[in-house]
């Protein structure tokens, strides 16, 4: 009997939403990353801001910037730097392949949500994005209000 992986959801820590407004996500990928000990106790208490961030690939090595972590509350001098670098985990040839399209296409690697899976282990999901122009955007909101007001009328209709 094969077991079931249970859905990620429920364990999510951290979205960025500004990355689906911002981005045309491409592609999704998800990767391990590198956490000093006191990160994880920090993770668990929710203390993460993904806004901001960005991955890069640096001689070979995928590496997130700009995710805060806050420090960890019961920690002492030995506590984590809130906005290192952390190296992500993924295999040569995934590195590979992301750093020639990044480089050729005009991709932007972008984070859009840390989460525990069901191993327990923090994996974070990255996507190949494409940035947005300004009329992009207006006719995401255009959509995404339409949709609103069509769910609107079906829930009036009903009544």
């Amino acid at each position: 009997m094969a077991k079931q992986k249970t859905d990620p959801s429920s364990k999510v820590l951290s979205t960025n939403r500004k990355a689906f407004y911002d981005y045309m996500i491409e592609e999704k990928l998800e990767a391990g990353i590198v956490l000093v000990g006191t990160e994880v106790k920090a993770l668990r208490e929710g203390r993460l801001n993904l806004k901001e961030s960005y991955a890069a690939i640096i001689n070979g090595k995928a590496i997130l910037h700009n995710c805060h972590i806050g420090t960890y509350s019961h920690g002492n001098q030995m506590n984590h730097e809130p906005l290192r670098a952390r190296t992500l985990l993924l295999h040569k040839k995934e590195i590979e392949r992301l750093a020639e399209k990044v480089q050729q296409k005009g991709l932007t690697l972008v984070p859009l949500r840390l989460y525990f899976n069901d191993r327990g282990r923090v994996k974070l999901e990255i996507a190949l994005g494409r940035g947005k122009k300004n009329y992009d955007r207006r006719e995401t909101i255009k959509k995404r209000e339409a949709g609103r007001e069509i769910d609107r009328a079906m829930k009036e209709s009903r009544s």
